[in-house]
């Protein structure tokens, strides 16, 4: 073979590369217009949370005892209701695996609820009341004042958290699965002192609160 030869079989081998390359970048190009396109079109929107209603059955401290007398476990039993709603108009959402819980300062003081799995169409609205409690939760000593200064003034703020997967549709499409996040604050007042002294906030009838507060919601 010839040195013409070869120079000519080395342009030829640039040029297919060239060719490989650019068909490789305009594929990529035209997925990501396609996917820059759908998203224009469908507008995706995040579910809505509202935290409707809390009926509290038990929220009770106990302490160390003197000389410090600071709280140090919680037991809670609550029952809410919250609701979600899907505000895509093209878009369905699959909720898979969502528990629900509640928070005192960050610091988790029930366990987690499992909420059923459901399918959400579009524009509509789910509502769930499930329970949620904690038993003899330890408190974390820096929670200790903040804790016994709220049932001092009879009033706290209590998180209702909700974490987990959820999936959208879109004809017959289905995503992979997202992290859903959202915080839910509700503050619960028991009146001056708690209702039961020294020994917590409320033992006895259980107390219903209408809430309508929106949650804050990253997914």
């Amino acid at each position: 073979m010839t040195v013409k030869e070869c120079g000519h079989d080395d342009d030829d081998h640039r040029k297919f590369n060239r060719k490989m390359i650019g068909g490789v970048l305009s594929f990529i190009i035209l997925v990501l217009f396609v996917i820059f396109l759908i998203w224009l079109i469908l507008r995706p929107t995040k579910p809505q949370f509202i935290l409707i209603d809390a009926t509290i059955f038990a929220f009770n401290i106990t302490g160390t005892g003197p000389p410090l007398n600071l709280p140090n476990s919680l037991t809670s039993n609550f029952q809410i209701t919250i609701s979600s709603r899907n505000p895509n108009a093209r878009i369905g959402i699959f909720y898979d695996k969502i528990d629900v819980y509640a928070s005192y300062h960050g610091q988790q003081i029930t366990l987690p609820t499992l909420l059923p799995p459901s399918y959400q169409g579009h524009k509509d609205v789910t509502v769930w009341s499930p329970f949620i409690y904690g038993s003899s939760v330890p408190v974390a000593p820096y929670l200790g004042e903040s804790l016994g200064q709220d049932q001092v003034a009879g009033t706290v703020l209590i998180n209702i958290r909700v974490d987990g997967r959820v999936r959208w549709k879109v004809g017959n499409f289905i995503s992979g699965r997202y992290r859903l996040y959202a915080n839910c604050p509700a503050y619960i007042s028991f009146g001056g002192g708690g209702r039961n002294g020294g020994n917590g906030f409320l033992s006895g009838p259980s107390i219903k609160y209408q809430l309508a507060q929106s949650c804050h919601v990253d997914v």
